[in-house]
């Protein structure tokens, strides 16, 4: 009984999820009735204030600073006009006989350098629509192209990257946001090689079909309605990027290994050094970046308050979102039912604890629909017990750490993610429409990138 209350409520999570409810209120909600399911309906007052508010508060006492640097950051990127010189820029150099690839790296270069998927959705869709539209390309293919250089490589794969995903498991597994380099690049490559090509024989297939761009009635975005910042040179806006990135690496690799942080634990006997750095060295990169596009663009700034309070503000609703599956996932987990849901994932691969680790992560991150919800979830309830199978097996916490952001990346944009109706909705279109080549660029391709990778690491281990 207790594994079909959590199979019930996880299924009207997803439900009402994609039906736009909510998962602030549907969180606690849903948690609640598990419990009263599991026949633990009397402490469920004490479960909540204790379970599932803890759960939530740590989750946001840990990752608030790199959740609000990080909009913070994408914000002043938009809004000095930063983000819209590099698109541009990278338009001028591809033009319009390339659009796919156009809007991929678009996207790629801006959320590898720290700027967050929805700022980058907003900035980017109605320069694809006006290059898809010269270029008679389909705009059902748009969320896709933005989807691939935004939702996929960038935000798993690719080592260093400021994500959220890459950087959830760094505490559990004591990493830093480089971890295993050489396979998040292998891995990376093949996201974009394979999912270009994918998007570039839907092209050709519409070109043969004489499909065009279609007649749209346009949804203008709040962005197409902002006055527009000042024109920013392109080498003044990759600047804040390479600092992101630069920083990141310098006091990851530099820095931080060669000063002597026992005082630190010391001082702060909960505070483990080790565990720390990485995450450290991410938001110092990203507060140095928003001060240096702060500083030198100060002339110009349109209304730095407003940007500011923006960026702020435009932080809360994703880290209490997340925050609230994880307190959902820290009751789910404390249901005995989920001790049978916990051992079959762990068994599924005792020899290979990287196939169990993708396993679980995939499974949550899709029911969530949230790949940094499942994510958590996943390393909140599971994380030690990877751990130590890794240590067991001899194998690299590095490996295990891109396995884990490689596996939430994958099937986190089912139908019902908020990422993927906010895509839809930003550019004007329908699930029917355009859903089929988005799942295919970010649910498939990343699956079979996290195979490569795992195949890779058992063969030949971290690199």
């Amino acid at each position: 009984m207790g594994t079909l209350a959590i199979a019930v409520s996880l299924l009207l999570l997803m439900f009402l999820a994609y039906r736009g409810i909510s998962v602030l209120l549907l969180a606690p909600l849903m948690a609640s009735l598990a419990v009263l399911l599991s026949g633990d309906g009397a402490f469920l007052l004490p479960i909540y204030t204790d379970t599932f508010m803890q759960a939530l508060g740590n989750y946001v006492m840990q990752f608030f600073p790199l959740f609000l640097l990080g909009a913070l950051f994408g914000q002043l990127m938009a809004d000095s006009g930063a983000a819209q010189s590099i698109s541009s820029g990278i338009v001028s150099k591809l033009g319009t006989h390339h659009v796919v690839l156009t809007v991929v790296l678009a996207c790629a270069v801006l959320t590898y350098g720290g700027v967050s998927l929805f700022v980058v959705a907003f900035a980017i869709y109605p320069i694809s629509r006006e290059l898809f539209r010269q270029a008679n390309v389909p705009k059902r293919l748009i969320p896709a192209s933005i989807a691939l250089g935004s939702f996929t490589f960038t935000m798993t794969a690719l080592p260093g990257t400021p994500a959220i995903q890459n950087a959830i498991p760094i505490p559990f597994f004591e990493t830093n946001s480089f971890a295993a380099p050489g396979l998040g690049i292998i891995a990376g490559l093949i996201m974009l090689g394979l999912g270009t090509a994918y998007l570039q024989s839907r092209v050709r297939k519409a070109t043969a079909d004489n499909e065009g761009y279609g007649t749209h009635k346009e949804r203008e975005t709040s962005t197409d309605n902002a006055e527009t910042p000042t024109t920013m040179p392109l080498a003044l806006a990759l600047i804040p990027l390479i600092m992101v990135i630069g920083l990141n690496a310098l006091f990851t690799y530099g820095i931080f290994p060669s000063l002597d942080l026992s005082f630190i634990n010391e001082a702060f006997e909960n505070v483990s050094p080790d565990a720390q750095t990485g995450l450290w060295a991410i938001l110092i990169a990203l507060l140095s970046a928003s001060a240096w596009l702060i500083i030198t663009r100060w002339k110009y700034w349109l209304d730095l308050k407003d940007t500011v309070n923006k960026g702020v503000m435009g932080s809360l609703l994703p880290i209490f979102n997340t925050a609230s599956e994880v307190g959902y996932g820290a009751v789910i987990a404390g249901l005995a039912g989920f001790a049978i849901i916990r051992d079959a994932v762990l068994n599924v691969s005792p020899n290979n604890p990287l196939i169990s680790e993708a396993l679980a992560m995939s499974v949550l991150a899709g029911i969530t629909g949230s790949s940094s919800g499942g994510l958590s979830i996943a390393l909140q309830t599971l994380g030690s017990e990877y751990l130590a199978m890794a240590q067991e097996a001899g194998i690299n916490p590095e490996l295990m750490h891109r396995v884990a952001s490689l596996a939430a990346g994958g099937m986190d944009t089912l139908p019902h993610s908020g990422a993927v109706i906010t895509l839809l909705a930003i550019c004007g279109l329908t699930h029917r429409q355009s859903y089929g080549n988005v799942a295919m660029v970010t649910i498939v391709l990343p699956v079979v990138a996290l195979i490569s990778v795992i195949t890779l690491g058992t063969l030949f281990g971290s690199f």
